[in-house]
């Protein structure tokens, strides 16, 4: 069986040619399409990038959440202690993260310091998180500040 069978030739009328003539995109409309696509990409990227360093950063906050607990607790308990330590505090931050170097406990329990090491953020240099609890009528309240620029560091840091 010839193939002809199942597709015979057959002319396109005057419309149909128009129809196929105009069908796809021209060399302009192309490049025009490219040159939105880049300035997008432009635009994006540093926000995308200070995205992603912010969240490597703020994995150090979430570090320190098991060493803000250990403070309260054991600040609650004794109040009087006068040199804090992550020993005293009962808290131990033995295994460094890809991007948390090293979490200390120091200061006293009417003002006690946290200092979070970030490492390869991405940031430079990497920042410093520090953590600061005040002792308050039986609570303790957390404020932090930063070494690094406020678009590298998460909300909470921000001076």
């Amino acid at each position: 069986m010839r193939l002809q069978a199942f597709f015979p030739a057959r002319k396109l009328s005057p419309k149909r040619k128009l129809f196929y003539r105009g069908a796809g995109f021209t060399l302009i409309e192309l490049m025009i399409v490219v040159a939105i696509i880049a300035i997008i990409v432009t635009l994006g990227l540093p926000v995308y990038n200070n995205y992603t360093i912010r969240a490597k950063i703020s994995e150090g906050l979430s570090v320190a959440n098991a060493a803000k607990s250990a403070v309260a607790t054991t600040c609650q308990e004794d109040p009087t202690i006068t040199a804090l330590t992550s020993a005293k505090a009962g808290y131990e931050f033995n295994n460094a993260t890809q991007y948390v170097a090293s979490v200390v406990i120091t200061g006293d329990c009417t003002t006690a310091i946290i200092s979070v090491q970030t490492q390869t953020t991405g940031a430079a240099p990497d920042p410093m998180l520090t953590i600061t609890g005040e002792l308050k009528q039986g609570h303790i309240d957390f404020s932090c500040v930063s070494t690094g620029p406020n678009r590298h560091v998460p909300e909470m840091c921000r001076s």
